[in-house]
């Protein structure tokens, strides 16, 4: 116990010392959730868990991929939409709040940066909390769409389905079969699909360009609980050091972008950023 105490401490004196002289950027991951109960995509390794999620171009192909998403999607929902956040995403908008980070860009769909009060996040792969219909592109609130599918499908109530990561379920392909997929509120179209970035989607041109322009505009690069696996997250860190600017990353294993760290910190998150937080003041 000893040991551990004094590797946080030279972690957060580390922490303290750059981050006091510069004004990060943060760049979170998966990993800052996962103690809100929503589960991440890799392991310590960087190897992806499970199945291989919904591919952008099998979602847009037929009908039967937007039924096997949304069943999965209808009982996942419910376990994103109560999540909560931690005292990671709640250190974070502290820092904000003091002017000591320079703004966060978040790769995950769950919006808890925002319900920890966190301002102007740059959703760098969207929301789960939106739906767009692809036919006459208005949005609709999740929710509402979730009250559809569950009027349209009462036969799925009380399943118990595994958890898997951005709200979706690993669900036996039995209770996917008489799934009704659900239709826009608007138009009747029934290609809906939720406002986040699939893989092998690419990220919106407008929202790439946000996130480089608060790269150019930040000190360094605080990178916390991402294995960077996905470029448009990668490429953050590429600017960074291109620019001169240091990055460091709080993550428990290993990252794409280790190369270009300056500095890996394999800490919680949880509790590490708190006492950061309390220690900039």
């Amino acid at each position: 116990m000893l040991d551990m105490l004094e590797h946080q401490e030279d972690h957060l004196e580390t922490l303290h010392r750059a981050m006091a002289a510069r004004r990060f950027l943060v760049l979170t991951g998966a990993g800052i959730s996962t103690s809100s109960g929503i589960p991440d995509y890799r392991d310590s390794e960087g190897v992806r868990r499970g199945k291989a999620p919904m591919m952008y171009q099998e979602f847009l192909a037929t009908p039967q991929a937007r039924r096997r998403y949304w069943a999965r999607a209808m009982l996942g929902w419910p376990r994103v939409r109560i999540a909560q956040p931690n005292q990671a995403h709640l250190a974070l908008a502290a820092l904000q709040h003091r002017q000591r980070i320079s703004g966060l860009i978040t790769q995950n769909v769950d919006t808890l940066h925002d319900q920890a009060g966190s301002e102007d996040v740059i959703e760098l792969h969207g929301s789960l909390h939106r739906v767009l219909c692809l036919d006459c592109h208005r949005p609709s609130a999740r929710d509402v769409i979730q009250r559809l599918m569950e009027a349209e499908n009462p036969y799925l109530a009380g399943v118990d389905a595994v958890q898997a990561p951005d709200g979706d379920t690993l669900l036996d392909v039995a209770f996917e079969q008489r799934f009704r997929v659900p239709r826009c509120p608007h138009c009747d179209g029934e290609r809906l699909k939720p406002d986040v970035v699939f893989f092998g989607e690419n990220v919106a041109q407008a929202t790439a360009a946000r996130a480089m322009a608060a790269v150019e505009h930040a000190e360094g690069l605080l990178v916390v609980g991402s294995s960077l696996m996905a470029y448009s997250a990668f490429r953050l860190c590429k600017a960074m050091v291109e620019q001169g600017k240091p990055v460091i990353a709080i993550n428990l294993g290993k990252t794409r972008g280790d190369e270009l760290l300056q500095l890996k910190i394999a800490a919680s998150c949880e509790r590490l950023l708190p006492l950061l937080a309390e220690r900039l003041g």
